[in-house]
């Protein structure tokens, strides 16, 4: 079994469109798919992943709702488990986290960088502690994004400040808890309450930092993810079995983690 807690993909007109731009701002990485639903599930099956996290993202206020939309369309899916996102600067993102609530979805999406923000501004506390009343996962784009690498918005440091606001609600550091910064990860966020996903770290971070980091961390507390299409969960379940660690830790990380977060 493989739960890939970290993909992406759009309705098939916004697909078309958007693949192409994020291939282009991030140096023409190619992807696996094309960023459509279809696409993903095929790939799913021919790589053994029995469940997918869909992350969504509104990148601006004016697309929140048809981004929730898409997300609470795909609830019901054997395969997908759909994420929504609400942006900081919409008015109506406190009652968008309940409508999301209200349909059943789980989690929840934020990518500072994509939606121009610091992780610890006071302006998005009141959308935390929505989060956190309501229980949804969050999952942040943390570290550095290889297509907005200036200024980085969610540090590790900056990241450790709002943790508390959360509360029990789970929240989950992308890209080994901070994309490029491992040893500041290392430093501040192990052994802390909050997840780590692997997305996007195939041929990227160095082994013996990954290692580091699983040892001094909860081992129940690290997630797969690819961040399909622009990686696989094939090349990131490959980096784990590659790190020589005992069948137990191996089998939480590629999929019983994951099992008990999503209670599937």
């Amino acid at each position: 079994m493989l739960i890939d807690f970290h993909t992406h993909a759009f309705p098939d007109a916004v697909a078309e469109k958007a693949i192409p731009t994020l291939s282009r701002c991030s140096g023409g990485v190619v992807p696996a798919y094309d960023g459509k639903i279809k696409s993903l599930k095929a790939h799913m099956l021919a790589h053994d992943v029995d469940y997918a996290v869909v992350l969504n993202i509104a990148t601006n206020p004016h697309q929140e709702k048809k981004v929730n939309d898409f997300a609470i369309s795909l609830l019901g899916d054997e395969m997908l488990v759909p994420f929504g996102s609400v942006h900081p600067d919409s008015g109506d993102a406190i009652s968008e986290l309940e409508r999301l609530a209200e349909a059943g979805i789980k989690g929840i999406k934020l990518h500072p960088d994509y939606q121009n923000f610091f992780v610890d501004e006071e302006r998005l506390f009141p959308i935390y502690k929505k989060i956190a009343d309501l229980g949804f996962i969050t999952v942040f784009h943390a570290g550095a994004d290889i297509g907005y690498p200036k200024p980085i918005h969610c540090t590790p440091q900056r990241l450790l400040k709002v943790l508390d606001l959360f509360g029990d609600a789970p929240v989950v550091a992308a890209h080994f808890g901070g994309y490029m910064l491992w040893e500041e990860v290392a430093e501040v966020l192990c052994g802390t309450q909050v997840y780590f996903d692997t997305a996007f770290s195939y041929g990227k971070i160095p082994p013996d930092f990954a290692k580091e980091i699983i040892a001094l961390h909860s081992t129940d507390r690290i997630l797969l993810g690819s961040d399909m299409p622009w990686s696989t969960p094939t090349d990131e379940a490959r980096l784990i079995r590659s790190l020589q660690l005992d069948d137990a830790t191996t089998d939480a990380i590629l999929f019983n983690n994951a099992k008990r977060l999503l209670s599937i």
